[in-house]
Parts: C-alpha cells; structure tokens; sequence
C-alpha cells in the first residue's frame, strides 16, 4: 500500500506559530493580559489576607461576556496560590463551571473533587452516588486536614438553581463547618441585575466587595490581539488587520472572546484559501463566521419548536426597524405560520412562553417587562441578542437538515 499521507496532511503550517494563542481556553500569561490593570489590583486587594492564611473577602464579579472577568479571576487565584506558598501558608482554587454544574450537589462535588489529593486525606469524592450533605461532609473534612486557605471560584453563577451552596459556602466557617481553612468566594455573572433575585441573607455575607468590568475598547481590544500576535508566523498578519478586527469587536460588543475568535477564523479563512497573509478583507469573512459558530454551538441539541420560535424572532427583527422587542402574542403568530410551513402541530402558548424564558435563560434573548396601564395589564417583549440575520440562516440551515 502506497504511503499518500504527505498528499493528505499538511506537516507544517504556513500561517499560525502557535494557534493555541487564540484558543478560548487558553490562559495566558501575565503580559498578554491587557487593559485589567486596575481590576487586577481591586481584585488582588480583596483577597490578599489569604496569603497570611486569614480570610480573604467574598466578591461578587460582573460584566459583560468576554470582558476578561474569569481570565483575571483565575489569574489573581493562581498568583495567590504562588505568593502563599512564599508565606508557608496551603492555598489553592477551585473552579466551578455553574452552566455546567448547575445544582448544588454538581457543584459541591466539582469543588471536592477538584481539591482533593485522596493519597494524602484517603476521602473519595465519586463522581455520583452520594447525598448533598455527604459531599459536603467530605469536602470539609479536605479543606481541612489539606489547606489554610481555599478560593472558590463560581463561573456564571447566575445559572445556578438555588442559592443554597453560595449560603453553605459564604458561611461555613461561621457555622463551624470548617476549623482551620479559610474559605472565599468569587462569583462571576455576565448580569449585573443578578444580586437583585439572591436571598438577602447570601447577599449580605456573599456581596462584600463588588466589581463591574467594563466593555474592552476599540484600543484594549487591538492590544489584547497584539499581545497574541506571536500565534502567527512572522510578517503573515497585514498592518490594517488587527486594527480593523478590533474596530469591529469594539463597535459591535466590546466582547475579547470574540474579537479573538474573529482574528483565528481570518487566520483559517487565510489557510484554506492559500493565501500568503492574512488580510483586512479576511475579517469581515471571519467576523460572520465567528458569529454563526457562536450561535450554532448556543442551539446545539435544542427541540424544532424551540428553533421555530426564535425564527419567529429573527423574522419579525428583519422586518422591523423597532429595537424595544416584540409582545409574546406577536411571537407566536409567527411561530404558528413557520409550524404550519413545517407541518408541524403547534405547542400552546404558555409552553412557548416557557421556550422563549430558556433562551433568555442562554442569553440568546432579552426579556422586559411592560405596563399597558388598565386597559391592557402587564405584557412583555422579546428581542433578540444576536444578529437576526445570523440566527434565520443558521435556522434555516437547521430546518433543511
């Protein structure tokens, strides 16, 4: 059999150094974080008794999607963890993902899990199986025969269930739950409306100190993709590229996340295309893309109906130069047409109230209240979040398959 794997595989890339730059996930080092200086330091300020073993302050985090505020929570936790270490004093973090982990038994045992060493406490923390209160056992008793100081970093905690484990955590050691650990709080939110809806008494023992995080402008955002730049080969990015990628992030969403998904994406558009440099033309191409990936991987394993609603959406956005959303009643005479074009029985309208609440839950739409005075009662409207025409495209792309 003939060997044709230099015909199929490229063996070195022409383009990206070092693509893992430009990765989502990747958390980089001190110098590629750009334009946080001052959240930084409010941030290291609120926690610096951890590096003496005393309890750091709880902290509530909020601010738009990728403004950088888990990017500098995990930071000032790792430096924290380093700089104690100095001091002779056990710290670590522990990271929840609440969208992923949403109640509190999935919480508590991510955090167990993730600070447990079992060689030296000889507890197990099993993926499932146990009771709440059992995790929680077992998780007192890691903090404390391991650390003296522990950070708990709550990621999206808007999208937890209840407030119950923010209640167990914020007070465990008033309780006497612990004897030797401090225990900290971080939680992060993308709405700064969130404290609104917490239970008075987690707010008080949770909210001791809150930071918003700004949108990035057009000047942050082009220093935070020079500062990864090096993810490219030498001399393959044009001058007007990261300027013009910057513009359009910091015009539209002010969102990092984006505005370095749009670079990597011109970077593949480049690649695939055969092109010598990554050009400014690339970005509007890879800007669209970015956009259509984001919110395709949103919808991923969503229901037809749940689809056929926000195409009703997206519809009645293009159709309409209103910016303030449109009346639940308005949504579903159009979701009723879009069913019947699909032949497809239609859900009631409380259920797709009930759908309409699940994407304003994903972020996917925004949900406001209105009075119609006593003539009309309270009603409300939905727009959507992302771009109208993103979202009929890739719901139709959905639809056809």
């Amino acid at each position: 059999m003939s060997n044709t794997s230099d015909d199929l595989f490229t063996r070195e890339d022409p383009i990206f150094a070092n693509k893992e730059l430009l990765e989502i996930n990747h958390l980089p080092g001190e110098r590629r974080i750009v334009g946080r200086d001052d959240e930084i330091a409010d941030l290291a300020a609120a926690v610096n008794p951890a590096i003496f073993g005393q309890s750091p302050s709880n902290v509530l985090i909020y601010g738009k999607t990728g403004t950088g505020k888990s990017l500098c929570a995990k930071y000032v936790s790792q430096r924290l963890v380093e700089t104690a270490r100095e001091e002779d004093v056990e710290a670590t973090f522990a990271y929840v993902d609440c969208a992923q982990d949403t109640t509190e038994t999935q919480a508590v045992q991510t955090i167990a899990d993730s600070v447990n060493e079992p060689d030296v406490t000889e507890i197990k923390v099993p993926d499932k199986g146990l009771s709440t209160s059992t995790y929680y056992k077992r998780l007192w008793r890691i903090l404390d025969a391991q650390y003296d100081v522990v950070l708990i970093l709550l990621d999206e905690i808007d999208k937890l269930s209840d407030d119950d484990i923010l209640m167990q955590l914020s007070r465990a050691g008033e309780a006497g739950k612990i004897d030797d650990c401090k225990l900290g709080v971080l939680g992060i939110s993308n709405k700064i409306q969130y404290k609104d809806r917490m239970d008075e008494r987690v707010k008080s023992s949770l909210c001791e100190r809150e930071f918003v995080f700004p949108p990035y402008d057009a000047n942050q955002l082009r220093n935070i993709m020079e500062a990864r730049s090096d993810a490219f080969r030498d001399g393959i990015l044009e001058p007007s590229t990261i300027p013009r990628a910057a513009a359009l992030a910091a015009r539209e969403h002010g969102d990092a996340r984006k505005a370095i998904d749009i670079l990597r994406y011109a970077g593949e558009i480049a690649q695939s295309e055969g092109a010598r440099t990554v050009r400014e033309e690339f970005v509007t191409q890879a800007r669209e893309r970015a956009e259509t990936d984001r919110f395709r991987e949103l919808i991923r394993g969503s229901t037809p109906h749940s689809r056929y609603v926000l195409q009703a959406l997206a519809i009645l956005s293009l159709s309409s130069d209103r910016q303030e959303g449109f009346r639940t009643s308005r949504v579903y005479e159009v979701y009723e047409n879009i069913c019947e074009g699909q032949g497809s029985d239609t859900l009631s309208l409380r259920r797709v109230r009930d759908l309409l609440k699940e994407h304003a839950f994903l972020d996917i739409i925004e949900q406001s209240k209105h009075s119609g005075g006593s003539a009309e009662g309270s009603y409300t409207k939905h727009q959507l979040l992302e771009d109208p025409g993103v979202v009929k495209e890739v719901l139709t792309e959905e639809t056809a398959t």
